[in-house]
């Protein structure tokens, strides 16, 4: 078994690889970002296996029970897993000048220190030090509606989310739908098709789109469309912490 100095190294090696200049334009242009092979199929298939450990999680949440959707999801309890805890810290900082970059844009007084561990100290001062990374599994039938994951008044403007099962194989349907809203305007919807390993980074509330006078905020929501086949199983991962 690999130690977690190791995980951590290879998570960050693996990150900082990536073509951070076309992620960004990506999200600029779009509001979201596909980053094809973030996690390797044995490390997929290593979350999976970490949610019937139920020491893992702090809180598990019934979809139906709140109107959210069909399916369910749990909380990881603190201190996260390695693998978990390095994905978020590695992505929080290669995400964090993109988000001080939108913040400013939308004259918002919003400020993200250059580690997760700077930001999140601000979270627990706010009230909020509850670990937010999850994961959600649906069955056939299952879904998300289209929602913000906001825990506060303290939140950081992208979030992910990695594909840990198999399209076509595991499951079928459940694609990734993200809605925009621009002001006096119809919504636009993208359904994004996720391979296993494959992770999507996207605007957590809102991001700046340039109009003809000025820049604007464009409001995001995402969701999981019916699977129709199968289980599908992801992991989230959410910088700020929850109250």
């Amino acid at each position: 078994m690999e130690s977690a100095e190791t995980i951590q190294t290879q998570i960050e090696r693996r990150v900082a690889r990536l073509d951070w200049r076309a992620l960004e334009g990506a999200l600029d242009d779009r509001g979201f970002a596909l980053i094809p092979a973030l996690l390797r199929a044995d490390e997929c298939a290593a979350v999976v296996a970490m949610y019937g450990r139920r020491e893992l999680f702090r809180s598990r949440v019934e979809m139906a029970r709140f109107r959210f959707g069909l399916g369910e999801y749990k909380y990881f309890a603190a201190p996260l897993p390695p693998l978990i805890g390095a994905l978020r810290a590695s992505l929080y900082r290669r995400l964090a000048p993109i988000a001080a970059r939108w913040s400013e844009s939308l004259r918002m007084a919003a400020e993200f220190p250059p580690t997760l561990d700077q930001f999140l100290c601000a979270c627990r001062a706010a009230g909020q030090a509850k670990p937010t990374p999850l994961v959600l599994r649906y069955a056939a039938g299952g879904y998300n509606c289209m929602h913000q994951d906001l825990y506060g008044e303290v939140f950081f403007p992208l979030q992910a989310t990695v594909m840990l099962s198999r399209p076509e194989s595991d499951f079928t349907g459940g694609e990734f739908l993200l809605a925009e809203q621009r002001p006096r305007a119809q919504s636009r919807v993208e359904a994004i098709r996720l391979e296993r390993g494959m992770a999507i980074v996207f605007a957590t509330r809102w991001r700046p789109v340039r109009g003809a006078r000025s820049v604007y905020r464009a409001a995001i929501r995402h969701g999981v469309s019916t699977v129709t086949r199968g289980d599908r199983t992801t992991l989230g991962v959410i910088f700020h912490d929850a109250r």
